[in-house]
């Protein structure tokens, strides 16, 4: 997928969290071991939210590897901010619709 696509998928899931509340951070937001698409928060929690979009079912290309990375890299951003706040890893999946998949495991 090109970088466009993704940047255009991304900006739909912030609009999409926005409108429910979420007030976002960061976006790609980056660190050594890899990306954060966006740094959310609602309530007192944080999340740190992968986008996916494009054909197909997305959610599928979120791996072992991925989510190893995004674990690192928020702990790094909360480290970095000095954040001690409770945390956790959704995803947005950006097709024809928009679904939020909160507490993102494998």
């Amino acid at each position: 997928m090109s970088r466009q696509k993704g940047d255009f998928g991304e900006a739909r899931a912030a609009d999409f969290l926005r409108d429910r509340g979420y007030r976002i951070l960061d976006r790609n937001f980056h660190s050594r071991f890899g990306e954060i698409d966006i740094v959310a928060q609602k309530d007192e929690t944080l999340h740190f939210i992968e986008v996916k979009s494009g054909e197909g079912d997305p959610v599928y290309r979120i791996t072992p590897a991925k989510l190893s990375k995004i674990i690192k890299t928020a702990r790094v951003y909360m480290q970095k901010k000095r954040i001690d706040a409770d945390f956790c890893l959704d995803a947005v999946i950006v097709t024809e619709e928009i679904e939020l998949i909160e507490n993102i495991t494998l």
